[in-house]
């Protein structure tokens, strides 16, 4: 985690937002799709001059958010749920501020509810994608196979709780420029002595 901190001293959210609600339609269409990709598609759905509303979004109706958000992929789900989300908030008044209530929103997991609780609420989270599953259990920090609840069970465990959100952003980083799925760039890495990965590139 010291190694981390100097590497990514201050890891901020990769997905571009303005409050609560933008965030989490954009990390429902980040499913599957890279967060570059994401942020050069929010600007076409959101308002320019203010941030998003549940009201602009219902306003936007089916058709036309669905073919905003095509590029994302799994663009037929994603537009049930960002609508289903929009009524379910304008109803409720604000994006909830709990996991319980997060998760009950059309479309929204336990991953999805934990990355707003972080990264808007400041709560401590670990939600666990594809970046964090793959780095945890190459450096050791997990051995949960394919199997991403464990991941995050076996890391919580480890971690002491205030650091969860930032070391999620960190390992995410890590896993996109150093510990990559294909290539891994071990002789580089900063966690390279550290690391029980025995397939290492040395």
């Amino acid at each position: 985690m010291k190694r981390l901190n100097k590497e990514f001293p201050d890891p901020q959210a990769p997905l571009t937002h303005r409050n609560a609600f933008e965030l989490l339609l954009a990390v429902i269409l980040s499913a599957q799709c890279t967060d570059a990709r994401v942020n050069t598609i929010t600007p076409l759905l959101f308002p320019k001059d203010r941030p998003c509303t549940p009201e602009d979004i219902l306003a936007l109706g089916e058709e036309t958010v669905r073919k905003i958000i095509f590029p994302t992929g799994y663009f037929n789900s994603k537009t049930k749920a960002i609508l289903g989300c929009a009524q379910r908030i304008l109803e409720l008044g604000q994006v909830p501020d709990s996991f319980e209530e997060l998760i009950k929103l059309p479309g929204v997991g336990g991953k999805t509810a934990q990355v707003v609780l972080a990264q808007w609420f400041k709560q401590d989270t670990f939600p666990v994608d594809t970046h964090i599953h793959r780095v945890a259990n190459r450096l050791g920090l997990a051995n949960s196979g394919k199997n991403r609840d464990k991941t995050e069970r076996q890391v919580k465990a480890s971690v002491p709780k205030e650091h969860w959100s930032a070391l999620h952003l960190q390992l995410v980083f890590h896993g996109r420029k150093t510990c990559t799925a294909a290539k891994p760039k071990c002789r580089s890495c900063p966690l390279n002595d550290l690391c029980l990965w025995p397939e290492k590139n040395l």
